[in-house]
């Protein structure tokens, strides 16, 4: 049997080879980053992950420690899209607009992508409040919703690679765009008022579409907000027509929008 600490010199050596090894992968993450966006390349290709994920199970496959093996290249592989996340997205992405427009989707894809926390401000003030929006609304009115929408958007302050779904009327308050953009990218996604209507017509959870859930409805409440929304956004991306993937990829493929504000 080995010497303790001859076999401990062994495992220094290994860490030491993972170390230089997992830092060359990283750094090749980063050229292929550059050369999609130079040549316009989508950031997630399905395939190529798939087919990346199917030759590490052929390698481990009858290893002894497969199982342990596949974890570390599933947890290599999440940090992976962390390092894509950096190199695209420069601190937080803060989703605006109208209901409807797929913000909470967006959110949750996004995240997915590119490994990145999620948070959807609805969702926060409904934990806080310990009632759903619609009761809030009832029971204290508007103004005290939208108080409440401005306590859960200051704890996000600390956030770093998120993407945070706000709720549609969240840029009304200057405050609350004044917050976002401390440390987010304010992303506007758009639809026309017929894409809105399909999309809500089954939902009775949204308080400000009460009594307007028609077309004409919907378009005079968004042309009030219309100015507001644009004011916010670094970026704007239309989602009508489009599958969350293609909204997803058009957000992370505007890097220079991304960067344009200090």
């Amino acid at each position: 049997m080995r010497d303790l600490e001859e076999i401990r010199s062994d495992i220094a050596a290994c860490d030491d080879e993972i170390l230089m090894q997992l830092e060359h992968r990283m750094n090749c993450i980063n050229e292929i980053i550059t050369y999609k966006k130079i040549h316009g390349i989508p950031i997630l290709q399905q395939k190529q992950e798939e087919k990346q994920q199917a030759r590490l199970r052929t390698l481990a496959d009858g290893n002894t420690y497969e199982n342990e093996i596949l974890h570390i290249f599933s947890a290599i592989t999440e940090m992976s899209k962390h390092v894509q996340a950096k190199a695209l997205i420069h601190g937080n992405i803060a989703l605006i607009g109208f209901m409807g427009t797929g913000k909470s989707s967006v959110c949750r894809l996004l995240k997915d992508m590119l490994a990145m926390d999620s948070v959807d401000s609805d969702d926060v003030v409904v934990k806080n409040a310990g009632m759903s929006i619609n009761d809030i609304f009832a029971k204290y009115g508007e103004e005290h919703f939208r108080d409440l929408e401005t306590e859960a958007l200051a704890s996000f302050a600390s956030f770093k690679q998120t993407v945070i779904a706000c709720g549609g009327g969240t840029v009304l308050r200057q405050k609350n765009v004044d917050i976002l953009r401390t440390h987010s990218r304010i992303v506007l996604l758009t639809a026309s008022p017929e894409t809105i209507l399909e999309r809500l017509k089954d939902d009775d959870s949204r308080p400000m579409l009460r009594g307007r859930k028609t077309v004409e409805g919907i378009s005079e409440l968004m042309n009030k907000r219309d100015a507001i929304y644009k004011a916010a956004a670094d970026v704007i991306v239309n989602t009508d027509g489009k599958s969350i993937l293609e909204v997803c990829e058009e957000i992370i493929t505007k890097p220079i929008a991304f960067n344009a504000r200090s």
